[in-house]
């Protein structure tokens, strides 16, 4: 299943589970760039089949080429699932992004400027109301490409939890985090070389359910001599609102983290490498 990698060449990997209509408002802002030298691969945690049906009508409207790879609804298996896009994916460099996360017009050309050999991106975002998502997902609005007085009135109205989201400050020195942080780990948004994602398997597939396998994966790349960097004000996200996920398993995944961060483990216990001969995953091409 594994490709191997297309140099220049972005591969955005989109989780998305049971909620197309949010995935389209992605998918939309993704058909908008200002860099074209991307592919797109929706990596589904099992949506049943009238929301894979609605992301494939929103692909070939937007005339986007989407990869789409499911695998059966097992649970909250959000590891698994970025595993397996990256897995299809033909890019040196992997952008893994959620499926509520709109991006901005110039979302990859910021990335492609903080991409470095050695480093990972962490992006950031910003949070939107339940009454502006709604919005959005309607198609009443769009957040995208849109002014400064645009979004000054969108956070003065409480709409929006931050106006960084237009700023933009160039890669520096200050970016570079060099001890592992647990602080503002997203995993939403996260840049990183498809080389250093296999030096480390990727992502740990014994986390299931929600929470903290992103900061497992940002501190094995660390112990693999990884540097992240942050990517505020450049390569920020529009997070549509939706109900807090459940959390029981949150403080077995915590424990598992900061039993690991007193290690220099890299490898995860069930990782990418143990996805790639998959039976239970259906791939369509669309757009």
């Amino acid at each position: 299943m594994s490709k191997m990698p297309t140099p220049d060449l972005i591969s955005i990997v989109i989780a998305t589970y049971n909620r197309s209509d949010a995935l389209c408002a992605v998918l939309q802002s993704l058909a908008a760039q200002d860099d074209k030298a991307f592919e797109v691969i929706v990596a589904d945690d099992g949506s049943r089949q009238s929301e894979q049906d609605l992301i494939a009508q929103c692909a070939e409207r937007l005339g986007l080429q989407v990869c789409h790879i499911w695998h059966p609804d097992v649970g909250f298996t959000l590891a698994r699932v970025r595993n397996l896009g990256v897995a299809v994916a033909c890019g040196s460099y992997v952008i893994l992004l959620d499926g509520d996360c709109v991006v901005e017009t110039d979302f990859v050309r910021r990335h492609r400027e903080l991409a470095q050999p050695g480093y990972v991106v962490n992006g950031s975002r910003v949070l939107l109301s339940q009454a502006l998502t709604q919005a959005v997902i309607a198609g009443q609005t769009t957040i995208f490409g849109r002014s400064y007085w645009f979004w000054l009135a969108l956070r003065l109205r409480g709409q929006a939890s931050k106006l960084t989201g237009l700023l933009r400050l160039p890669d520096m020195t200050s970016r570079v985090q060099h001890n592992f942080v647990w602080k503002r780990i997203r995993g939403c948004n996260i840049g990183v070389w498809r080389t250093d994602y296999v030096a480390v398997n990727g992502f740990d597939e014994s986390f299931v359910g929600w929470g903290h396998e992103d900061a497992d994966f940002i501190l094995r790349l660390h112990n693999h001599g990884i540097k992240r960097k942050n990517g505020y004000c450049a390569t920020e996200v529009y997070h549509l609102w939706h109900r807090q996920a459940e959390r029981q398993t949150e403080s077995k995944n915590v424990a598992i983290v900061n039993s690991r961060i007193q290690t220099a483990q890299i490898e995860p216990t069930i990782g990418y490498r143990e996805c790639l001969d998959a039976s239970d995953v259906v791939v369509h091409r669309w757009g």
